[in-house]
């Protein structure tokens, strides 16, 4: 039986851990993917601080909108970002309005956008020289996962803040994984999207193939989602119109992940592979692919707009 003052002081310890965990938190980047991260947040009783390079992305959001970066570390001692480049990040960062300008010392910083592994590495250590914690932790999963909140978090840096980061991303997915040091969630997110357009191109091209000998695509789908070529792009995200419900290519190849983020995905695996003198034969065709598909028009359809490409280019 525990006494009256050291139940109280347990009480009193478990109050403040609760009022404390709903504190602002700052969010930066609210696209496709962002915006429903965000909202998840908000579900789960999270007050934000919220900036975009564009101000329409805050428009439906009726938490505080500040004007840059810095000025959401100035209100919140975490912040999430979501942006779509290396060069992004470090603007949000280390930029003329960054984040480092108004940091405050012993705030958690966790970047889930997808960047080169050498640039969270070197934004940890800026990070670092401010007193701060900075934690990569690129996402997977797509639009979808973001919506339900079932993605999937590759973590990366410093093992005694896992759990402080974990609480937050526990309200966006359903899987938060720890990679070890920084740079090591980028690592696993890069080899995943290296993948992930590899089977995409594969199911894109059985597919195309089965409907020109004759095949229903459905009944396609069907067989191969029952069989040994069944893979996520064949059975969640079916490249194919008509065939699923809920997915880009049943709406024009619109919203997703976007064939020029998934090209910059591509560039980052062949930058790591030349770097490690690893062979990416797949990748690197899957890299030149998806660079075709965004210099012909593709730059802001789905990926899994690949479909359409191969079926449009007779004579590839």
């Amino acid at each position: 039986m525990l006494s009256a003052p050291i139940e109280s002081n347990i009480l009193k310890s478990v109050c403040s851990r609760s009022m404390a965990s709903k504190t602002p938190v700052g969010f930066i980047g609210l696209g496709n993917m962002g915006n429903p991260m965000a909202k998840n947040l908000m579900k789960h009783g999270y007050p934000l601080i919220i900036y975009d390079v564009f101000p329409d992305a805050c428009k439906e959001f009726q938490e505080e909108v500040v004007s840059s970066p810095a000025d959401v570390a100035e209100k919140a001692d975490r912040i999430i970002t979501m942006l779509p480049t290396s060069i992004n990040a470090v603007e949000a960062y280390s930029g003329t309005n960054g984040i480092l300008k108004k940091v405050k010392k012993g705030s958690l910083l966790i970047d889930s956008s997808t960047i080169d592994p050498s640039v969270s590495k070197e934004l940890a250590k800026e990070v670092e020289k401010m007193g701060a914690v900075f934690m990569d932790a690129p996402v997977s999963g797509g639009v979808g996962a973001a919506r339900s909140g079932n993605l999937t978090f590759m973590v990366g840096g410093v093992e005694e803040e896992f759990a402080a980061a974990q609480e937050l991303l526990g309200c966006m997915g359903s899987n938060v994984v720890y990679c070890g040091a920084v740079g090591n969630g980028q690592a696993a997110k890069i080899c995943n999207n290296m993948l992930l357009a590899i089977s995409m191109i594969g199911t894109a091209e059985a597919m195309n193939l089965g409907i020109r000998l004759g095949l229903d695509p459905k009944l396609l789908a069907k067989i191969l989602n029952m069989s040994s070529g069944r893979c996520w792009s064949s059975d969640t995200y079916n490249p194919v119109p008509g065939v699923m419900d809920g997915v880009p290519s049943a709406n024009n190849y619109q919203g997703g992940f976007g064939t020029t983020l998934m090209a910059k995905d591509l560039g980052l695996a062949q930058d790591s592979a030349t770097s490690t003198k690893s062979p990416i034969l797949l990748g690197s065709l899957a890299h030149q692919i998806y660079r075709m598909m965004c210099a012909k028009g593709y730059s802001k359809k789905d990926f899994s707009s690949v479909f359409q490409f191969l079926r449009e280019e007779e004579n590839f």
